[in-house]
């Protein structure tokens, strides 16, 4: 996971966890210097595009994106990953997708 992050980014700090040892889930740290002054969507939207064929076949299921800048690493230090599946005050959307038989 982190050398298919760092093809995006390659000069970022990255933290790679697999959520849930199956290799579908995953929380994933970026911070970089380039993100100053970019707006969160458009700092992850290189990382979707980069894994959109194994999102669409389903291998990889779940990216947890957090894509700071050093400064906002620092402020954010200890945020947790999110975890929809074990989480019992999970408040959100998590999307299905139909299976293709």
């Amino acid at each position: 996971m982190e050398a298919e992050v760092r093809a995006v980014y390659p000069d970022a700090e990255i933290e790679c966890t697999d959520l849930t040892g199956n290799g579908d889930h995953w929380f994933v740290k970026v911070v970089d210097p380039s993100f100053e002054g970019m707006r969160p969507l458009p700092r992850q939207r290189p990382i979707l595009s980069h894994f959109k064929q194994h999102i669409q076949s389903n291998v990889v299921h779940a990216l947890d994106l957090k894509c700071w800048t050093p400064e906002q690493a620092a402020e954010k230090e200890g945020d947790q990953s999110f975890h929809p599946h074990q989480q019992d005050d999970f408040v959100g959307i998590h999307v299905r997708r139909p299976s293709k038989e």
